[in-house]
């Protein structure tokens, strides 16, 4: 029979019925017949659907349980025949071309991501023909669906006169063999014990550049996370091009931005306005308070000549008159501040004339979610490495100040002294490691020392960069993101008049540190560094 006349086959077997009947009534519609497997059949049977069940082309019923239904050649030599040049031998078999097959699998990661899972729930949860029948497909020509969410797209599209059709259906059976190729992969993490791992990730953004101008291609894949801060969700509403650089900033601001935000509301109720400025990723300015236009105030002015080509992100929106703070608060009469990317969760239109800059340098990013109730992304962390990877799970918040693992030394503090610790805290454990994080107590960083490999020079570093900067010290408030190994660190700040540490413990030297501050009259707290320690981005 012709391919002009002949009626098309669509081979309907999902798990997921979302949907189905739906679909396969618009399939009908368009002049598909349709052939379907099991519970499908059944489903579109009930809904009074014509439907011939797969059992009748396969010569049987499913068999061993129903884990042999669609495995068949008949089923097969229908998907991979070419329409060219196999028809007149598919035809001599008594067979026809099947031309759509949608499958949705079984929910083999739900299973697996159970506390109660064995083995064998994983086994009886992991799906064989409709893996089989997808990649038959797809490598057959034929159009594949493994989403229910592709069901409207495939109908426009046939409605619309199969544009494209090549290139649609490429995309089709790419997306067939991502979502197999995962499926296969949490398998063999799964039954390896996690000596298997992998990831996988779909292209979301193409950089101008690498690190360094020659670097090309870079780009930014995503791995389909929901986290609601993830690089994909935010969208650039002006501004050039981005680096790779400016993707590499991105990720750094989301994680002080979502660590600040997930502590300060745990130990204050709400998250208040934030505002953060990394040069390299590390912070060097950040902020709070109850108005925003004074959290940007006391962001660009705690580190100006830092600040100069930062990148900026606020977890709210940025209008002309807030725009107006940003580019000129703390600079010379008649100057502005310049910004390589500003990031809020909304930015209007004036505040995106007020922040251009020469050759449209300045990138502006917006993502609804910054206004939410951010959390810490508790995915698992990867990092490259020569020939492989590491993997490490996510960070965690630190630990309440009511905890009882905490050894305070000294007065009490303040309840304004402890949200600024606890601000300092989500600065330091996320800047380059080693740091020490110099806050004010109404919530300026005015010093952050990062990335050193000696607690003192962290020390002496975070003092030095408050002072250039034009800060006075003296009262200030300090967080180290481990213990002090020697009392040089603490002498350090004592020294520039700081009013209170908090640390960690475990060094053998945790005596005499804590008596270096208390002869001064620091307060100092500890927690065991196994809980308490802020390590984040070494090397």
């Amino acid at each position: 029979m012709s391919e002009a006349v002949r009626r098309r086959i669509a081979l309907l077997s999902v798990y997921d019925k979302t949907g189905i009947v739906e679909f396969a009534k618009r399939l009908i519609d368009l002049g598909f017949t349709i052939l379907a497997s099991g519970g499908t059949a059944r489903k579109l049977e009930e809904a009074g659907l014509p439907v011939r069940d797969v059992a009748s082309l396969v010569g049987g019923d499913a068999i061993l349980g129903h884990k042999v239904v669609t495995l068949s050649r008949e089923v097969h030599a229908g998907l991979l025949a070419d329409y060219l040049t196999e028809m007149g031998e598919l035809e001599g078999l008594g067979l026809q071309p099947i031309d759509l097959v949608y499958c949705n699998l079984y929910p083999l990661t739900d299973e697996i991501a159970k506390p109660e899972a064995t083995r064998a729930s994983v086994i009886g949860k992991t799906d064989i023909g409709g893996p089989t029948m997808l990649r038959s497909g797809g490598k057959g020509g034929r159009i594949v669906i493994c989403d229910p969410a592709d069901q409207q797209k495939v109908l426009g599209w046939l409605d619309a006169g199969e544009p494209d059709r090549e290139e649609f259906l490429n995309g089709l059976f790419v997306k067939v063999e991502q979502v197999i190729g995962e499926y296969c992969l949490a398998s063999a993490t799964y039954h390896s014990g996690g000596a298997v791992e992998a990831i996988v990730g779909t292209r979301t953004r193409g950089y101008c550049y690498g690190e360094n101008k020659g670097q090309v291609p870079a780009q930014a894949f995503s791995t389909g996370s929901d986290y609601p801060l993830a690089d994909e969700r935010f969208v650039q509403v002006a501004g050039a091009g981005q680096s790779y650089n400016n993707g590499t900033d991105l990720y750094r601001l989301t994680w002080t931005m979502s660590t600040a935000a997930e502590v300060m509301r745990a130990n204050a109720g709400a998250s208040p306005f934030i505002a953060i400025g990394v040069k390299h990723g590390n912070p060097c300015g950040a902020a709070f308070s109850d108005d925003p236009a004074e959290a940007i105030g006391k962001m660009v002015t705690g580190d100006p000549l830092a600040m100069f080509g930062g990148s900026v992100m606020l977890n709210f929106e940025l209008d002309a008159d807030l725009a107006e703070v940003l580019a000129t608060c703390g600079m010379p009469d008649g100057t502005r501040q310049r910004f390589d990317c500003v990031i809020a969760s909304d930015v209007t239109g004036e505040a995106i004339e007020a922040m251009k800059r020469k050759g449209d340098k300045c990138r502006i990013l917006v993502n609804p979610a910054l206004d939410d109730e951010l959390h810490m992304n508790r995915d698992p962390l990867f990092r490259q490495q020569h020939g492989g990877f590491q993997t490490q799970p996510s960070y965690e918040p630190l630990p309440a100040h009511e905890d009882p693992r905490w050894e305070w030394v000294g007065r009490e503090l303040t309840e304004e002294e402890r949200l600024a610790l606890y601000f300092a805290w989500s600065i330091c454990a996320t800047s380059n490691s080693n740091t020490i994080t110099l806050v004010t107590p109404d919530g300026q960083m005015i010093g952050n020392g990062v990335g050193q490999q000696a607690r003192v020079y962290a020390a002496r570093l975070a003092v030095e960069r408050a002072t250039t900067a034009g800060h006075e010290t003296a009262g200030a408030l300090a967080v180290s993101d481990s213990f002090f190994p020697e009392v040089d660190g603490p002498e350090a700040l004592i020294a520039a008049g700081v009013a209170a540490v908090q640390t960690t413990s475990g060094s053998q030297r945790d005596d005499r540190v804590k008596k270096c501050f208390g002869q001064q009259g620091v307060v100092v707290g500890m927690i065991p560094d196994a809980v308490g320690r802020g390590f984040a981005f070494h090397g």
